[in-house]
């Protein structure tokens, strides 16, 4: 018989959650949402250190063996709401949830899968699954094909794939890391509906990649990291909604029409 869930936050979760919202408001990220996605450069790097880096936060869903902080996804939907609420300009989604779900659930996980995990937990590398943004955990994955060990295909709608060092590209014979700048690789920004979540499209040329697990493995840990997207995805979305309600509130507590 299963334990009750625990549904009220922990006192570690709200001192987590103080922290995180005493960050991301000192530095006034919430104020420069539309100024940072209407720039060219809509990704925050220096926001981004200082959550991995000073906070750890990037490795929040990975082992302390493979240099993590061993928490669980309560602990990570608590980061990723206030990320949500704040609209924070950083990969928190894709590279700290999606990307580590992935390369965890490697059943015979290779060193090179072991030590792109360490780097992505330390938060010096963001690595992005290269597929749309709209996949879900049951749907068929672009076609992206291996001959002689060069990738060639293309994926529309990525993610942060332009902010990103690593591609994760799932190709017909496995899962494969693809440095970014990688010659044959083109990653193409677009203009999204929303454009505080930058997405690209990734066109790959006879791309050499490092082979990450064999095909029989590497679909379920795709499956896995889009099982751990969607449902922390939630968690971003209501801190959004949150805040839009309180705001809200606020406004028509405050608000004065015709001096009055």
């Amino acid at each position: 018989m299963s334990a009750t869930p625990r549904l009220l936050a922990t006192e570690t979760e709200d001192d987590l959650r103080a922290a995180v919202r005493s960050l991301l408001t000192a530095g006034r990220v919430p104020g420069r949402v539309l100024s940072r996605a209407e720039s060219g450069t809509p990704y925050d790097r220096e926001l981004w250190k200082t959550l991995t880096a000073s906070m750890g936060l990037a490795g929040l869903l990975v082992p302390e063996a493979d240099g993590g902080q061993g928490a669980s996804h309560r602990e990570a939907a608590v980061v990723v709401e206030e990320l949500g609420r704040a609209v924070a300009p950083v990969p928190y989604l894709t590279g700290a949830v999606v990307t580590p779900a992935a390369l965890l659930a490697l059943p015979d996980r290779s060193a090179e899968a072991s030590a792109l995990l360490t780097e992505v937990a330390a938060g010096t590398t963001v690595a992005v699954l290269a597929l749309p943004l709209t996949t879900a955990s049951g749907d068929p994955l672009p076609e992206v094909t291996s001959a002689d060990g060069a990738l060639h295909g293309s994926v529309r709608s990525v993610a942060d794939a332009a902010g990103a060092d690593v591609l994760l590209v799932a190709a017909d014979c496995g899962l494969y890391a693809v440095p970014a700048g990688a010659p044959g690789v083109t990653v193409t920004p677009l203009t999204a509906l929303d454009l505080t979540r930058p997405l690209a499209a990734v066109h790959l040329d006879g791309v050499r990649g490092t082979l990450l697990a064999p095909a029989a493995d590497a679909l379920a840990a795709v499956r896995a990291g889009l099982l751990a997207g969607a449902g922390l995805l939630a968690s971003e979305q209501l801190g959004l909604a949150e805040w839009c309600l309180t705001e809200t509130v606020r406004h028509l507590k405050d608000r004065h029409q015709f001096n009055r």
